[in-house]
Parts: C-alpha cells; sequence; structure tokens
C-alpha cells in the first residue's frame, strides 16, 4: 500500500523507559480523548497517540481515502505505518471501543510487534438491541444527518446521567468528521460481524486485559462469554461506570491498566 499522507500522531518521551504505548481511539473519536491517561501513563513509558484517518487532525487525507471504500485492515496498516516511521519494534496497545477491534486486527497482522493489549470498552460482538441499532442507521445513513445518528447512538451506549461528559466528548469529536467520512466508518461497522466472530473465536497469546464497565449493557455480556474459554486474557469490571471507561472512571482505569502493562 503505497501512503502519501502519515496518520497525524503524538509523542511523549520517557526520559530512560525502553516500553512504547499506543492509544487507538474508537469511531468518531480521536486522540484527545486520552486527556485522562496522558499524566500517569507518561511517568512509565513512551507514548504514542495517533488520530485514525478521517477522525481528528488526520481529516485530510490522500484520495485513496476519499475515494473508496477501506476495511479495518487498512485501517490497521495506518498505525502499523507510524510504528514503523518511528522505529517502534514492539509495544503496548491500549484501545477503547470500536479501536479495540482495529488492534485486533494489527495483533492479527503483526503479532510479533504487539506486547500487550489492553481493551477498554471492547466491541467484540452486538447484541440484538445494537443489531437492531446497526440495522435503523444503514437505512437512514444518506437521508438523515450523520449527526443525528450519531447523537442517536451516543445515547443509546452512553445513557446514564453520569456519562454526560462522555457523550459531550464523543459528540464534540464527532463533529469534525464530514458525512462522507461518517459513512464509510458506519460501513466498517455493519461489516464487523464476521471478523468480531473470528476474534471471539481465536484468540492471540499475547496478554490482554479487559476493562468494562459493570453498566456496559450493550457489550460486557459477550466479553463475559468469550473470556470464558480465552486463556491469555483477563477482565475487570469498573463499578458504577457504562462504556467510556477511561473517562468514566479514569483512576481506575489508569491503576489497572499501568499495573497491567508493568508486569508483562
Amino acid at each position: 500500500m503505497a501512503y502519501l499522507l502519515m496518520l497525524f500522531h503524538k509523542v511523549y518521551s520517557h526520559p530512560t523507559s525502553q516500553q512504547w504505548v499506543v492509544f487507538i481511539h474508537g469511531a468518531g473519536g480521536s486522540s484527545s480523548l486520552w486527556f485522562k491517561q496522558i499524566k500517569e501513563y507518561r511517568q512509565h513509558f513512551n507514548l504514542l497517540l495517533v488520530d485514525l484517518r478521517g477522525h481528528g487532525k488526520s481529516k485530510r487525507g490522500p484520495k485513496e481515502w476519499l475515494l473508496k471504500p477501506y476495511q479495518f485492515a487498512d485501517v490497521a496498516q495506518d498505525v502499523i505505518h507510524v510504528i514503523d516511521h518511528l522505529s517502534i519494534e514492539k509495544a503496548h496497545f491500549v484501545a477503547m471501543s470500536l479501536g479495540t477491534i482495529i488492534v485486533r486486527t494489527i495483533a492479527q497482522l503483526v503479532p510479533e510487534r504487539v506486547e500487550s493489549m489492553v481493551m477498554g470498552g471492547a466491541v467484540m460482538q452486538f447484541n440484538l438491541r445494537s443489531r437492531i441499532l446497526v440495522k435503523i442507521g444503514d437505512w437512514c445513513k444518506n437521508i438523515v444527518p450523520y449527526m443525528w445518528l450519531y447523537q442517536l447512538f451516543a445515547h443509546v451506549v452512553m445513557p446514564d446521567k453520569h456519562q454526560k461528559e462522555s457523550r459531550h466528548l464523543f459528540i464534540r469529536e464527532a463533529k469534525k468528521l464530514c458525512q462522507k467520512e461518517f459513512k464509510r466508518w458506519y460501513r466498517l461497522t455493519a461489516e464487523a460481524h464476521a471478523l468480531m466472530g473470528h476474534f471471539r473465536e481465536t484468540e492471540l497469546p499475547i496478554p490482554t486485559l479487559y476493562l468494562m464497565g459493570e453498566r456496559d449493557h450493550l457489550f460486557l455480556p459477550a466479553i463475559r462469554k468469550m473470556l470464558s474459554t480465552h486463556r491469555c486474557s483477563q477482565l475487570i469490571e469498573l463499578s458504577n461506570c457504562g462504556h467510556v471507561c477511561n473517562i468514566e472512571q479514569s483512576e481506575a482505569f489508569n491503576h489497572h491498566s499501568i499495573r497491567f502493562l508493568l508486569h508483562q
């Protein structure tokens, strides 16, 4: 694949550590949504934050991004290109929401580059409610302004009052997407069913921590079921927390994830 433009990325260097952590946000977000992690993480690791194609400051890209649909493997290769550019041989990966599918795809493509994975608010299966929501969005995406759909999704995924900050941040970042880019990412979501099925059935021998909010009713049950057969993975459920656990319970998220990474 020819790269005409690299993803926007930001590096925080550690004076002595040789370990890297790469942060991958979810659909509609940007690297700015990791603001509650940077201070704690940079005490231990070198950090790499990226804006995925079409998101944040990676909004403008090469014509290939604009003229044809793409798959999760293409988005994963974008990230691999950045770590190649920075000569990062191996890294820990921390992801949120649909970003967990991208990290799992990176691990599938280049497992030797992945030291461990922290999967926050992991999406590994759509339940009936979320499948209906995706289907409704698919019917409406060409006639309804995308921000209406995104605000609907945000309220379904993050319905509680204490999730107001998370909803606000994700809706704010989603406004930076254009309608065409939203449709491309929506198509990715709609086509993710088979990919997630493969990930549930096939565990890689890479240490993995799933951090899920106990109130993440759309996605937590599938993770519980999946981990009953996965041996290299563990699950921690964060109390009083929904889907976007790195924001809603940032202190607990940082404590558990950093402790996990330091022991790998």
